[in-house]
């Protein structure tokens, strides 16, 4: 099974050497690597392409770039990463085996956030838990599915915020997420910077108001 990785990307050069030291292994075992740019400004499109990497611009927006990514990509599988993300040994022969059962279309890893503080453990603990109990996978998690039913639910919803969770909503009708339990490490800054505790509560508020029918819109701008 041909596996696509995704990357939506915004002004990212400054971390783009280290990712692609990353990505180049995967890129030389098989796995089709496509960067989805909203529009840099920075230098990152002629960077991912100088390191051989195929680029597709698309419209700002998460959801947006991961869907125009999707469509240029040609894996039977497609794996949508962070740019801050980074994959365990073996993630391509792990998915493949997930995907392989029959009885998962979907899934994603349990997740590492790497940082000081030691409340970014317990974060990434309560995310894996919370994950494996509801179904819903987040953008964090390096999520993955395999084409045919990323098409038929027509992927990602465009929309600003909680794209991850409502793409995870419709899979589920489709079959259960595969939890990998192997960790990918994904940064912490986003809760460093703005405050571990003030980011929980934070997500947490946003999420609830998402559960019970808030506008994505809305919530993005809370968001920011």
């Amino acid at each position: 099974m041909k596996l696509s990785i995704v990357i939506p990307m915004l002004n990212e050069a400054v971390q783009l050497p280290e990712l692609f030291a990353h990505l180049l292994p995967l890129q030389s075992a098989g796995c089709e690597i496509v960067f989805a740019d909203g529009g840099s400004t920075d230098g990152s499109v002629t960077l991912a392409e100088a390191a051989g990497f195929i680029v597709v611009n698309a419209a700002r927006g998460r959801a947006r770039q991961m869907n125009a990514g999707a469509a240029r990509a040609t894996g039977e599988a497609l794996l949508f990463l962070h740019a801050d993300t980074r994959l365990p040994h073996g993630a391509a022969q792990h998915i493949a085996q997930a995907l392989a059962d029959g009885r998962h279309c979907w899934g994603r890893f349990d997740v590492r956030i790497t940082g000081r503080a030691f409340m970014l453990r317990v974060i990434a603990q309560l995310m894996n838990w919370r994950s494996r109990l509801s179904g819903i996978a987040t953008g964090d998690q390096a999520m993955f599915v395999r084409r045919d039913a990323f098409e038929r639910v027509q992927g990602f919803s465009d929309q600003p915020l909680m794209e991850d969770v409502e793409l995870s909503k419709r899979l589920k009708r489709l079959s259960p997420p595969a939890c990998i339990g192997h960790c990918v490490n994904t940064s912490g800054r986003r809760w460093e910077t703005r405050g571990v505790w003030r980011t929980i509560l934070l997500m947490w508020r946003l999420r609830w108001a998402y559960w019970r029918g808030a506008d994505a819109n809305t919530l993005a701008g809370l968001y920011r």
